[in-house]
Order: C-alpha cells, then sequence, then structure tokens
C-alpha cells in the first residue's frame, strides 16, 4: 500500500537521533539483522511497541512452529492483508528459511501440497479473515490435520504478529528496504 505521493508518511527514527533505550534496541536488531530494516525504526517511535513486538516475536520464535512455517503464516497474513512491505521482507526471510520459490507463491494463496503446512495455513487465513471467530468445524477440521489447541494458539499468536507490522506499515507507508516484491503476484 502506497499513498498518493508514494513517499513514507512516517519516517523511521534515526538510530543516532533515538532515545538511548531505542539506540540499544535497534543496535541489537543490527547485531542480528545486519541492517535495521525501515519496519523497526519506523517502530521505534514507540519504544514501547518495538519492545512488544520483539518480545512477542522472540517468544514465538521458541514455540512449536519452525521458522519455516513462521514465515508461512506471515505471508499468508501479507498477501491478505496486502502488505508490500511484509511480503518483501518475509520472502526473502523465508528463503533463508528454506522456503522455495513455489513455497511462497503456495503460502500467498493459502494453498500448500504438504498436508501440514496446508493445515497452517489455513487455519491462519480463517482465524484472520473470520477475525477470530472460528466454528467447531474449522478446529475440527484443524484438529483432524494435526493442529492441537496449543499450536492452534500458536498459529493465532503468528496471525496478531502479522497483523501488527502489516498495519504499521500501512499506518507508516514505510518504504521497503528488500527488493520489492508486488501485492499483485
Amino acid at each position: 500500500m502506497s499513498n498518493v505521493n508514494n513517499a513514507t508518511r512516517i519516517k523511521p527514527v534515526a538510530t543516532a537521533q533515538a532515545p538511548e533505550v531505542v539506540q540499544s534496541t535497534l543496535s541489537a536488531v543490527k547485531a542480528k539483522l545486519g541492517m535495521v530494516p525501515n519496519m523497526f525504526a519506523t517502530m521505534a517511535h514507540s519504544p514501547e511497541l518495538l519492545h512488544a513486538y520483539l518480545t512477542f516475536s522472540e517468544t514465538l520464535g521458541s514455540g512449536q512452529l519452525t521458522a519455516a512455517e513462521r514465515e508461512l503464516i506471515a505471508l499468508t497474513v501479507g498477501q491478505e492483508n496486502r502488505c508490500g512491505y511484509c511480503l518483501s521482507a518475509h520472502t526473502v526471510l523465508g528463503k533463508q528459511a528454506g522456503l522455495s520459490a513455489d513455497d511462497i507463491q503456495q503460502a500467498r494463496n493459502v494453498t500448500h501440497e504438504n498436508s501440514r503446512n496446508q493445515a497452517i495455513v489455513t487455519l491462519a487465513h480463517k482465524i484472520l479473515v473470520q477475525k477470530g471467530v472460528l466454528t467447531d468445524a474449522d478446529l475440527a477440521d484443524a484438529a483432524e490435520a494435526g493442529i492441537d489447541t496449543r499450536l492452534t494458539f500458536e498459529i493465532l499468536g503468528n496471525v496478531v504478529l502479522n497483523i501488527l507490522t502489516n498495519y504499521t506499515n500501512h499506518i507508516a507507508d514505510t518504504e521497503i528496504d528488500f527488493p520489492e516484491v508486488s501485492v499483485d503476484a
């Protein structure tokens, strides 16, 4: 999503001009990722939001879902929310997590040839488009596919995490600093 002027609406916080607590957080992000993505620097306008996002993301990263499965969810949510920034970032991150170009496209289309991945992206998509209002049949379908209650809530957490980043980028119209991917692809 972009605004009419095709310019960033809310500029990222420059690390050098940021409050000390934000500087140390952004420095840690740079040490881990090799860069400070514009989304993180934009979230830094609210040190509390940036801290909450990073903590939430790190906690979910220690769950049952693999990095590749979390990327499938990010791609499914990013596509539904038409977030070009997140689709671009998670295409790169998905490849780093071992996803193929086919895996990435399938997640964006809410399909997958692997039954577990299909169950994950289907449930993530239902959580998103049904605004969390799942039917007994939705939960039964997930359970039949091997998604237990714990994993259902972990998938929910990843959907919510990605809604946060999608909406951050929509509000700020964050400049994409990854190889750009079209939301229409």
